[in-house]
């Protein structure tokens, strides 16, 4: 195994696993009480999950402690920088390693470019806490990733998944009233900017072939909502948080007037936005948003799938209550609306009335119904006809 040597002298072993030309991502595991790691204390195998990270970019693992089992000082983590040749690092904190990457990170925020922090799933005694973490990095400007490991996901491609998404090159981050918001860009920096708002469960990522298109001529913002994605679960979710969150991440990233296209959920709280601050959004795109007339007959207490979710589930049953009993404001408030709108409808196999979406667009002065029969989806189910009603109505 290769070695590098710190200041005190004393040679630490890492491991190297991959090949290619891309930066390595540093790996810190814990000691030989993390059931990730093997029985030699003195062997930094990579742990089983990462194993299963896809692409060619070189893995370098490191143990927190030392063959002593003494805790690792951050410097250390600077020495094996320095060593590799990085300006700044990748960084994976799993399970008891993160109590390292994170004091490295809170060190030198500036060398850090990303942080993937791997928690033990909830117990009594966690190797670190969250909260606590987030507190430590509050100088760190760097995309961080929690994320909980559960017992399945060993022997899962789960942990690999989200870490592979998240060292996506195109994701950045916001934060926004103390909440910590992942999103993509695309497209020419002097580009007519267009945002991207998902539905519920949904992601960014739900964007693909839409954001590929209109990045040709566009500088397009894809955002993960609060609870989505690889942005942060505070809690506190309902249409009217998504609208401020939503206005909060347009006026962080200086995007004013820009086109706003949404879906679903993410539609809902566009059209609140746009109600509340109409000199934020300078073009709507409506795609199967929620009418904001009671449902009839209600939607029951939906009942949690078993698993690990990719979305925060308390969005579920809250706003499913505002949909069962919507303010009554959010319906009045549709003729405030000053930007041209599109509503997009699904067609009869959609589950949303389409008679209360052609209501919508009558109550909104500038707006057009345009009918895809695609259902719910229709972004995803035919995106070829998507984008040409988009085009047609422009992007400002």
């Amino acid at each position: 195994m290769p070695t590098f040597t710190p200041h005190d002298g004393v040679a630490l072993a890492y491991r190297v696993r991959g090949e290619g030309p891309g930066r390595p991502l540093v790996c810190l595991i814990g000691d030989p009480g993390d059931p990730s790691d093997p029985s030699d204390p003195s062997d930094p195998r990579e742990p089983e999950e990462l194993t299963r990270l896809a692409g060619q970019r070189p893995r370098v693992t490191l143990r927190s402690r030392d063959a002593d089992g003494r805790p690792l000082p951050a410097a250390a983590v600077d020495a094996l920088r320095v060593h590799l040749g990085q300006e700044r690092i990748d960084l994976i904190g799993h399970l008891a390693g993160g109590e390292l990457a994170v004091r490295y990170a809170a060190l030198h925020p500036d060398r850090v470019r990303s942080l993937v922090l791997v928690t033990p799933g909830p117990g009594p005694d966690p190797a670190f806490s969250p909260e606590r973490a987030r507190r430590a990095l509050a100088a760190l400007t760097a995309p961080v990733l929690f994320l909980e490991r559960g017992p399945e996901d060993a022997e899962s491609d789960a942990v690999a998944r989200a870490v592979a998404a998240f060292l996506d090159p195109a994701v950045r981050t916001v934060v926004v009233d103390g909440v910590r918001l992942a999103y993509r860009v695309a497209g020419p920096e002097d580009g007519r900017p267009v945002v991207l708002v998902h539905g519920r469960g949904e992601s960014s990522t739900t964007w693909g072939p839409v954001m590929e298109d209109l990045a040709v001529d566009h500088r397009v913002y894809a955002v993960d909502l609060r609870g989505h994605g690889l942005s942060d679960r505070p809690g506190g979710y309902g249409f009217d948080v998504l609208r401020d969150e939503l206005g909060g991440f347009l006026k962080a990233l200086g995007l004013a007037g820009a086109t706003v296209v949404a879906h679903s959920m993410g539609a809902g709280a566009a059209c609140l936005l746009a109600q509340r601050e109409p000199a934020l959004v300078g073009r709507l795109v409506l795609e199967e948003p929620p009418a904001f007339v009671p449902l009839d007959p209600p939607r029951p207490v939906a009942d949690r799938p078993e698993g690990r979710l990719a979305f925060d589930w308390e969005i579920v049953p809250t706003t499913d209550a505002q949909l069962n009993a919507p303010e009554p404001a959010w319906r009045a408030g549709l003729p405030a609306i000053a930007a041209p709108t599109l509503v997009l409808a699904g067609g009869p196999a959609s589950h949303i009335p389409q008679d209360q979406l052609a209501g919508l667009a009558e109550a909104v002065p500038d707006a057009r119904l345009v009918t895809i029969e695609a259902g719910h989806l229709i972004h995803e189910a035919r995106p070829a006809a998507f984008l040409a009603a988009i085009r047609e109505f422009g992007t400002g």
